[in-house]
C-alpha cells in the first residue's frame, strides 16, 4: 500500500497544492481552475500530466461530482447515496460499470473505499501530525489517480453536505 499526504479544504477557486506520497515527494498537483462555470479541478502528475478533471456535475438532482481522464470521457460520478442507515455514505459509480462504495467518517477522514467488499483504499486524519492534512493509503495494483481523485470529490461534497 502507498500513502499520500491531502491538504483538506481544497475548494477554493485557483487553489494549487501538492499530494504528497509517503515520503514527503510531491507526486500530483491538485489544480484548481479560475473562471469556469463549474468548480473544476485537475489532477495532474509530477510532470505536469493531467491524468484527471473534477468537476462538479451541473444542474443535478442532488450534488455529484464527476471523474473525467485526461481526453474529457467520466471515468466515476461520486454522489451521496439517497437512503443509508449511515449519515454520511457515497458512492463512485464507475463508468465502466460497477460501483465503489464510500462509508465510514467522512466528516472526520477515516474512511473507506471498497470495490466488491476489499479495501482498496482507506481516508485517515490520525496518520499525520500536521494541521489540515489527510492520509490517503491506496492498494498495490489499484487506479492511484482515480482513488485520490474520488477522495478531493468527497472532501468537497462533505463540505457542502455540512
Amino acid at each position: 500500500m502507498i500513502k499520500y499526504k491531502v491538504r483538506e479544504r481544497v475548494f477554493g477557486i485557483g487553489d494549487d497544492h501538492w499530494i504528497e506520497d509517503e515520503h514527503g515527494h510531491k507526486a500530483f498537483l491538485v489544480d484548481g481552475k479560475v473562471l469556469r462555470i463549474r468548480e473544476t479541478f485537475e489532477l495532474k502528475d509530477d510532470t505536469g500530466r493531467v491524468v484527471a478533471v473534477i468537476r462538479k456535475k451541473a444542474l443535478a438532482v442532488r450534488d455529484a461530482m464527476r471523474v473525467e481522464d485526461a481526453h474529457g470521457g467520466t471515468v466515476a460520478t461520486v454522489r451521496r447515496k439517497l437512503f443509508s442507515p449511515i449519515r454520511h455514505s457515497y458512492y463512485a459509480e464507475l463508468h465502466g460499470g460497477g460501483e465503489l462504495e464510500i462509508h465510514g467518517d467522512l466528516v472526520g477522514k477515516e474512511y473507506t473505499v471498497e470495490a466488491d467488499g476489499h479495501k482498496i483504499a482507506e481516508v485517515s486524519r490520525s496518520w499525520f501530525r500536521i494541521r489540515d492534512h489527510y492520509g490517503v493509503r491506496i492498494a498495490d495494483g489499484a487506479d492511484t489517480p482515480l482513488l485520490l481523485a474520488i477522495a478531493v470529490c468527497v472532501e468537497h461534497l462533505v463540505a457542502e453536505d455540512d
